[in-house]
Order: C-alpha cells, then sequence, then structure tokens
C-alpha cells in the first residue's frame, strides 16, 4: 500500500486527542523496563569472558527478532484499520437509509389526518346504517314480539296449572326471541321482556314447591314430580345470555331436603316429659317408611346423580341430631325419656328395624353418618339417669321401709312363710327395685350398668345403715305417669314397684312411670333400717309406743338380714368377683348385731328383776327363782324357732350366754356371804344345778352344746367348794387358766362369798392369779368376766360385746 492509501485510510483524530508516541508516559516507562531487561540480561549472559566471543551471534538474532515482530505489529494495526474503514462506509449507507424511511412515515402520516378527517364526515351514515338494520330486524321479528304478552300470560297461566313442560318450552320461546333481539340492538333489552325474568323465577319457584313435595308427589302424581326434575335438570345444563346461569338442580335438591325435614321436624314444640317414648318410637316407624318409600317411589322419578336413598338418609339423620341437641340443650329430661332416648339411639336407630335395615342397601351410605350422641352427651345423659335413678330408688325404699315399720305396730305376729319362718316381702321388694333398675341399665350399655350397679350397692348400704350424706347425687325433675293396666311395650302393666326411678305396675320395662314428682328428702328424712330398729326398740322400751309383739318382729327382722344376705348376690355383675359385696355384706353384719344387741336388751330386761335375789339364803335353799330365769327365758325364746339358720343358733348362743353374764353380775354384787360350810356346800351344789338347769334349757331350745357358756359356773362351783383355804391359789390359777379375762376384783368377789377366805389366805390367792402360768391361746372361750363389773354394774355395761354388740 502507498502512501495515500495509507492517509487515506489513516482515521482522522478528534480536536483535543493525543497522537500515540515517545512522549507517551506508559511508552517511555515500558521502553526504560524493556531497556533495563536487557542490559540485565545481556550482563547475565556476557557476565564471563568466553561469552563475548558470541556477541556478534546474538546481535544478529536480536536483530532479527526484531524485525519479525515489528511485521506481525504492522499486520495487525493494517487490518485494524481496514475493519474501521469498513464500519465507517456501514454506517454512512445506515444514515442514508434512516433518512428516507423518516421521510416516508412523514408523507404516511399526513394521509392518515386526511382520512380521519374524511372518516368523520361518514359517521352520520354509519348509524344511519346500523339504525337501519335494527329497524329490518324489528320488522322481521315484529309478529313474534306482538304476540311476547300473551305468550308471558299463557306461560303464567301453565306455571299455575303445573304444566311445567309446556310452561318451559314457552319461557324458553321468548328467551330465545330475546337472545334474538338482543345482538341486533346492541346490548339493549325492549320493554316487553322485563317480566321475562320474573316469570322465570316463578316457574323455578313452583319447581321447587314441587320438589318440596317430592314424597306426596311420587305416590299421587309421579308425572308432576318428573317434569319438575327435568326442568330443574334442562336449566342447569343451559346459560341464558347476560345472566348468571340458574342452577335449578341445586334448588331442587335442597327442596327435597327442605320438604323432608319439614315433613318430620317441623314443628318447634318439643315432646313433652314422658312423651318422648312414643314420639322415638313413632320415628322408629315414620322414617323406615319414609327410606322405603323414597327408594321405591321416589328414586325412579329422579336422575342416578340424585342419589335418593342416600340424600332421604342423610337428611333425616340430620334433622333428628339437630332435634336430638334440642331436646338435651332445654329442659332436663326425666329418667325414663333419658333412658328412652339413650337406648334409642345407641340400640334402636342403627339398628336392623332402622339404619341398619339391610333392605337398604349401600345406596343409603349410612356408616357415612355421625353418631346422634357424643360421647360428651352420653356421658351427660348417663350422669343425670343415675342420679334420678338414684333418688327415686332412695324414695322407694323408704317407702318400703315405712310400710315395713307399719306392721311392726301391728297386734298380730308377723307373717310367716310355708316352713313356719318369719317372713315380710321388704327384703325381695329391696333387691327387686335394685336389681331391676341394674338389669334394666344393662339394656343401654357396660358403662351405665356399673354405674347403676355401684349406685344400687350405695343406696342399699345407705338403706341397711345410715350414711353421713343424702345419697351421692342431687336431681329432680317431673316424671309423668303411664297409667295402672295400661299397653306397655306389648303386655299389660299390674301393681309391682319402682325402676328406672319410677313406679313399674309388676313389669322390668322402661315405659311404667309414676304420676308422682322424684323430690329430694332433706338429711333429717333419710332413714335407714338399723335407725327405725333402734327408734322402735326405744319407743317400746320407753312406753312411748308399745309394741304388742316387739320380739317377734325382731326376730322377723332377724330374717330379713339373712333373707338379704342370701340373695344379694343378684347385684353382682356377671363375671366380678365377690369383694364387690363387701361394704353390704359389712353393713348386713352391723344390721345383725343391732337386731340381736335389741333382741337381748329385752330379755335383760324381763329377767332383771328375777336376779335381783341372787344370791340369797333362797336361792341356796331352793332352785325356785332359777326356775323362774328357765320359764322366763324359755317363754322369751319360744319364737327363735321361727328364725332361720344359722341365725338361730346365734340367737340362742347370744341368750345362753346373756343369762349366764346376768347371773355372774348378780353374783359378783356381794348380796350374800356363806356363814359355814354347810352353806359353801349348798352355794356349790347350787351352782351345779343351776349350770345343769341352764344347759338343759339351752339344748332344749335347739343350741348345740359346744355354743353353751354355763360351764363356767361349774368353774366356780370348785372354788366354793374346796375345803382347804390354803388351796385357793391352785384353783384360783386354774380359773385364770380356762378364763383369761377373771380379775381380782372378780376373785375378791368370789372370795367374800365364801366367807372363810383370811387376809393372808386372800392375798396368795391373788398373788397366784398373777404369778401363774399364762393362760393356754388355745383355750377359744369367749370374754365373760371382762363384761361382769364390780362391785355395781349399770344395765348397759352388762350386755355382750360378742357379736351382737
Amino acid at each position: 500500500m502507498d502512501s495515500a492509501a495509507k492517509d487515506k485510510v489513516q482515521p482522522t483524530l478528534l480536536p483535543g486527542s493525543s497522537c500515540p508516541g515517545p512522549e507517551w508516559a506508559e511508552q517511555e516507562r515500558a521502553e526504560q523496563l524493556a531497556r533495563g531487561a536487557a542490559l540485565k540480561w545481556a550482563s547475565g549472559i556476557f557476565y564471563r569472558p568466553e561469552q563475548l566471543a558470541r556477541l556478534a551471534q546474538y546481535r544478529s538474532r536480536e536483530v532479527q527478532r526484531n524485525y519479525s515482530l515489528e511485521a506481525r505489529i504492522k499486520s495487525v494495526v493494517q487490518s485494524y484499520l481496514e475493519g474501521v474503514q469498513t464500519g465507517v462506509w456501514q454506517l454512512a449507507r445506515a444514515l442514508e437509509a434512516v433518512q428516507g424511511t423518516r421521510g416516508a412515515l412523514s408523507q404516511a402520516h399526513h394521509l392518515l389526518r386526511g382520512l380521519s378527517q374524511t372518516s368523520q364526515t361518514l359517521e352520520p351514515l354509519r348509524e344511519r346504517v346500523a339504525q337501519h338494520k335494527q329497524l329490518q330486524v324489528l320488522t322481521r321479528l315484529l309478529p313474534r314480539l306482538q304476540a311476547v304478552p300473551a305468550a308471558v300470560a299463557h306461560t303464567q297461566t301453565l306455571i299455575g296449572a303445573q304444566r311445567f313442560l309446556e310452561a318451559y318450552v314457552s319461557l324458553r320461546e321468548l328467551e330465545q326471541l330475546q337472545e334474538e333481539t338482543w345482538t341486533p340492538l346492541g346490548g339493549q333489552e325492549l320493554p316487553i321482556f322485563q317480566g321475562l325474568g320474573l316469570l322465570a323465577e316463578a316457574l323455578g319457584q313452583a319447581v321447587e314447591a314441587a320438589a318440596g313435595a317430592a314424597g306426596r308427589l311420587a305416590r299421587e302424581d309421579p308425572a308432576l314430580l318428573v317434569a319438575a326434575v327435568r326442568v330443574a335438570e334442562v336449566e342447569t345444563e343451559r346459560t341464558t345470555l347476560g345472566q348468571a346461569p340458574r342452577d335449578w338442580r341445586q334448588r331442587c335438591l335442597r327442596a327435597l331436603q327442605e320438604g323432608l325435614e319439614r315433613a318430620h321436624f317441623a314443628s318447634p314444640v318439643l315432646p313433652e316429659p314422658g312423651a318422648l317414648a312414643r314420639w322415638l318410637e313413632a320415628l322408629q316407624v315414620a322414617l323406615p317408611a319414609e327410606l322405603a318409600k323414597a327408594e321405591a317411589l321416589v328414586a325412579p322419578c329422579c336422575p342416578p346423580n340424585y342419589h335418593v336413598v342416600r340424600l332421604w338418609a342423610h337428611t333425616l339423620h340430620s334433622g333428628l341430631r339437630r332435634r336430638v341437641q334440642q331436646l338435651l340443650s332445654g329442659p332436663e329430661l326425666g329418667a325414663a325419656d333419658t333412658f328412652a332416648l339413650l337406648h334409642w339411639t345407641l340400640h334402636v336407630y342403627m339398628g336392623k328395624e332402622m339404619m341398619g335395615n339391610l333392605e337398604l342397601g349401600p345406596e343409603a351410605d349410612v356408616s357415612q353418618l355421625e353418631p346422634l350422641l357424643t360421647s360428651e352427651n352420653i356421658e351427660q345423659l348417663e350422669a343425670a339417669f343415675v342420679a334420678q335413678v338414684q333418688l327415686s330408688v332412695a324414695q322407694w325404699l323408704k317407702k318400703a321401709l315405712d310400710g315395713e315399720v307399719a306392721e311392726w305396730s301391728r297386734e298380730q305376729e308377723p307373717n310367716t312363710d310355708p316352713s313356719g319362718f318369719y317372713h315380710s316381702p321388704m327384703p325381695a321388694i329391696v333387691l327387686q327395685i335394685l336389681a331391676e333398675n341394674i338389669r334394666v341399665a344393662s339394656l343401654i350399655g357396660d358403662s351405665l350398668h356399673g354405674r347403676v350397679h355401684d349406685m344400687a350397692l350405695s343406696e342399699l348400704g345407705a338403706f341397711l345403715r345410715r350414711f353421713a350424706k343424702w345419697g351421692l347425687f342431687t336431681v329432680s325433675s317431673p316424671v309423668p305417669r303411664r297409667p295402672k293396666g295400661s299397653e306397655c311395650l306389648g303386655h299389660t302393666c299390674g301393681e309391682g314397684f319402682l325402676v328406672l326411678g319410677q313406679e313399674f305396675w309388676g313389669c322390668s320395662c322402661g315405659g311404667c312411670q309414676s304420676d308422682s314428682k322424684p323430690r329430694s328428702a332433706p338429711p333429717s328424712t333419710r332413714c335407714s333400717f338399723s335407725d327405725a330398729l333402734i327408734r322402735f326398740s326405744r319407743d317400746h322400751l320407753r312406753g312411748e309406743a308399745m309394741a304388742p309383739h316387739y320380739v317377734p318382729y325382731l326376730l322377723a327382722a332377724f330374717n330379713h338380714q339373712s333373707a338379704l344376705r342370701s340373695s344379694v348376690s343378684v347385684l353382682l355383675p356377671d363375671g366380678e368377683a365377690s369383694g364387690f359385696l363387701t361394704p353390704v355384706e359389712a353393713a348386713l353384719d352391723d344390721v345383725q348385731r343391732r337386731v340381736c344387741r335389741l333382741v337381748l336388751e329385752a330379755l335383760q330386761v324381763e329377767l332383771q328383776p328375777l336376779f335381783a335375789a341372787l344370791p340369797s339364803r333362797r336361792w341356796l335353799l331352793s332352785s325356785e327363782l332359777l326356775d323362774s330365769v328357765c320359764e322366763q327365758t324359755s317363754h322369751f325364746c319360744q319364737d327363735f324357732w321361727r328364725v332361720r339358720k344359722p341365725a338361730v343358733q346365734l340367737l340362742l348362743a347370744e341368750a345362753e350366754r346373756t343369762v349366764v353374764l346376768q347371773y355372774l353380775r348378780s353374783l359378783m354384787q356381794g348380796r350374800l356371804v356363806c356363814r359355814g360350810v354347810e352353806e359353801r356346800t349348798q352355794a356349790a351344789e347350787r351352782l351345779r344345778q343351776d349350770a345343769a338347769q341352764l344347759k338343759e334349757l339351752f339344748l332344749g331350745l335347739g343350741l348345740e352344746e359346744s355354743a353353751h357358756c354355763a360351764p363356767v359356773l361349774l368353774a366356780l362351783r370348785e372354788l366354793l367348794n374346796l375345803h382347804d383355804p390354803t388351796l385357793l391359789g391352785l384353783e384360783v390359777a386354774g380359773l385364770r387358766q380356762q378364763f383369761p379375762d377373771v380379775s381380782e376384783d372378780h376373785v375378791s368377789a368370789l372370795l367374800d362369798l365364801r366367807g372363810d377366805v383370811s387376809r393372808e389366805h386372800r392375798q396368795a390367792a391373788l398373788s397366784s392369779l398373777q404369778a401363774g402360768p399364762p393362760p393356754s391361746p388355745s383355750t377359744g372361750r369367749r370374754a365373760l368376766f371382762s363384761l361382769v363389773p364390780t362391785p355395781t354394774p349399770s344395765l348397759s355395761s352388762c350386755l355382750p360385746s360378742g357379736p351382737c354388740s
């Protein structure tokens, strides 16, 4: 390339720019670094003298390298300059194209402005054309438009006549005509179509009303129901121009549900107290019949996607569930209503007679139904039920006790059974009341069964002996009555007792009810069987209310205890250990001890005047005193045979022990002191004869010989019959071996009776009582001397403290 060409392609520098040259600071610094590097390299190479010979060779190589580098630099610069030249040329061509385009756009803008002005002059013409088209359409539709008012009136007539299909066809024609005028009129609505929406709503309401009466129409006029459902289905699938979709299918389904609930649960009035069972019985008949009608009549009139049987089942269940919750939130239910509700909801409703009926099939889908009663509802009902039943049971037990107490003042002796034992229906009534309530509660479930069982045991314990509190629960609610002799669950009720807190007339169902309101009694009115016995005895002994047959009725109470003990196992749940009855058995033991003590008190009152003359000179010389005692005792115990075994043995043993204790008490009073050997011999002989007479008496009454206490008199006889006072210590030690509870006071009283014991002999005898060997633990004798006070006991201190104390 020549110099002229080079100048031509050389880029023109802008003013103020600097040309690269040696005066550049960076170039100058680079040359200095290059020179320094060359000097360093040369000094390293030519440091040794022998290297100087090769200097020319090194110079020639570096010159060649410099030429090569300069050539490469020139080539790169040339290429760069050529590229710049090409770019400058392309930019010049682009500038020319842009300027041409700008000119063309300016010309187009002027042309468009002219067209806009021209179109504004055509706007009136365009409006005229649109009006012409609307008039053309209206002219074509004018005959049909003129018939619209008549068609609307005709459609209303068809709706009133429940001719739904014809009414729907007419409505569709009117709406189609409206749509045909909609677009040509630019979305404007003609005045003649303003009532069309109300007409469609009237048809929808008529269809909805027909669906609400589906149960009746399916039986009386199924064609009308089918027509209503068809109209709802067709309309659901169609959308009208400019209006929201009409979901008549949902309206129809909602009407079906509302009509069904209205037919069975429309009344806001809850069942009256006592009428809940009848209401549930009516539902038990009506709901299965409604489901059967839905499956046989309504379902064929509806599309399959309606799932009519499932809709019926779920709607009825929902309505019933709401009504049950209203019952629970209202006034507290009575015991019979609570039982009826629990039994019906837990066992009848989902049973084979109702929702669990196999004939319903899987269409009903009852497995997805929520429980009518939640666990909290069941807990609440069970607690209220047990409280009401306990309150009523307590009242009826008190009524039974009052009837029994009234019998105690009769002029006649207690009634007897065929075996001759004293008998009263009270134990059977008590157990039957409790057992029936437990049995009926078991019809509900294990939870209520356990609660009522615990309540029954608690009430039986409270009935037998006094408790500190008036029951475990406190609740009161009115309970209506089923009239005596009325039909109750398929049988006629007769006289009976209490179950479920109600008066039962000879049946164990939950339907018989008392006409009285259970009322909570104050604590002061709650009286146990034991309390009644104590009051009966107190009034008799004080003379306030003398009972003609006091002892026989106490003996009858003994049989009550025996009857309860032998039959209380009926209250024991199946499979449970007998330990559940331990509190009741303890209460029965308390009653037995109380009755036994009252009987012995009566015996002691009769014998006390006879023992007042013992011991005495008259007693030494004759058996007349003990004859009177035996005669009185025999007369007193003559009715003991009317007590059932083993209680009769207990009574006889305690009666014999009471006589012996009274004998010992009199003997220890110090009324007699023997004046010589002859009187001591007479006293010893009298003790022997008295012991034999008492033994004969009680053996004749039926007491087993092993239970006798009279042999203690023979041991005392040996102490009186001893002729050598120096041997009294041995006799006293022997007495202590037989009767460990004998004390120094008792021994002193016996020594005083002898009348010949000196102070030294007395001291020796009493010392032997303490120094002698301890009594053998295998003697097995019951306490006697510890119950005989000295010198002057009171009446109450002479009572035994054994099983009857």
